[in-house]
């Protein structure tokens, strides 16, 4: 029987085993017959060669945050699975959390403090990295607000932008510093540091009214609509602030076919900022060239008091209610009912 491949990367004092080094992750265009993905196949080498590469920036949006494995063992063209729980057979060196679900289970994942963890979780299948918004050393109280411009299928390019550059500016008149990145898929993120003084429902509050205020500056173009029916432009996903909703972090690839970075940008790129750009044949380059555009951003955790009265306002002098939960959520007060609006229509 034929050897079986690996190699052996050193990082961060440790050696990590890599098996099938050379198993293709992003196949080439060639391979792909349909025009679209790199020129070159993209190795399980290649990633991991990536992230060493931006392991530094990339550990500032991850260090100390728990997180699920999502792997594709097939690479990019293969059906992923979310690994909730390290596996029994994970080495004793790599750190852990205990995370509850909204259903009351718990869960010990993964929480990556340096490279050497990246490595494994990358021998593991690893593509993107989504890690929970909180740190292991407080579990219920998040250090970091997101906001997710989730595009309807009319919305343009250049309404995502706006819409972002809208966000950034609701942020800094209630006393927020806003950190945009690409999604690496379709849309921004803005992520924003806070300090750690509220569990989630109460960020996911401060995460609604942001997104209601944006829909009033930019209308038809930002969305707060929870329900697709009611969309228009860009929906801010205010329910990605939810426990146990994730994003992917700054620097990670993506699993799709030309390999493109969620990367960080300074809000001046914002307007010219294209999702092509930022591939793992460019990155690499852009941050040594550039340097880091979040370098600065754990020293800019704010308050959430603002964006929190901007919530009262709107519950006791607009007359409206909480957003829908996701429907594996517990119901919550104040919510509306969970029904989608033409069918309640229908009913009435």
């Amino acid at each position: 029987m034929a050897r079986k491949e690996e190699t052996t990367i050193d990082v961060a004092g440790r050696e990590v085993r890599l098996s099938s080094p050379s198993k293709v992750v992003f196949p080439a265009r060639a391979d792909r017959g349909d025009g679209r993905g790199p020129e070159r196949a993209i190795t399980k080498l290649d990633v991991v060669e990536y992230y060493l590469a931006v392991a530094g920036p990339a550990l500032l949006h991850l260090r100390e945050r728990p997180g699920s494995l999502k792997r594709y063992l097939d690479g990019i063209d293969g059906e992923p699975f979310f690994q909730k729980r390290l596996p029994r057979t994970a080495p004793d060196w790599l750190p852990d959390a205990t995370v509850t679900f909204p259903s009351g289970r718990t869960a010990r994942e993964l929480v990556v403090v340096d490279a050497a963890h990246l490595v494994w979780a990358l021998q593991q299948g690893t593509i993107d990295f989504n890690p929970w918004p909180v740190r292991r050393a407080d579990l219920d109280r998040p250090d970091e607000l997101r906001i997710d411009l989730d595009p309807t299928p009319e919305a343009s390019w250049d309404d995502i932008r706006r819409t972002a550059l809208c966000v950034g500016e609701i942020l800094e008149e209630h006393g927020l510093v806003g950190w945009p990145k690409t999604s690496g898929s379709r849309g921004i993120h803005v992520n924003v540091r806070i300090r750690p003084e509220h569990e989630f429902a109460g960020v996911r509050r401060a995460a609604v009214a942001l997104a209601r205020e944006a829909e009033r500056r930019l209308p038809g173009v930002a969305s707060a609509r929870w329900w697709k029916e009611e969309r228009s432009g860009v929906f801010l996903d205010f329910n990605q602030n939810a426990r146990d909703r994730t994003v992917a972090s700054a620097w990670s690839l993506r699993p799709v076919p030309d390999a493109w970075v969620s990367m960080p940008l300074r809000w001046e790129d914002v307007p010219d900022a294209e999702l092509a750009d930022f591939r793992i044949d460019t990155v690499p380059d852009l941050l040594d060239r550039h340097g880091d555009p979040h370098a600065a951003i754990d020293e800019h955790a704010g308050s959430l008091q603002g964006l929190l009265e901007l919530a009262r306002i709107d519950e006791e002098e607009r007359g409206l209610p909480d957003a829908p939960w996701p429907p594996n959520y517990p119901k919550q007060p104040g919510e509306p009912p969970r029904v989608q609006p033409s069918r309640a229509r229908r009913d009435a």
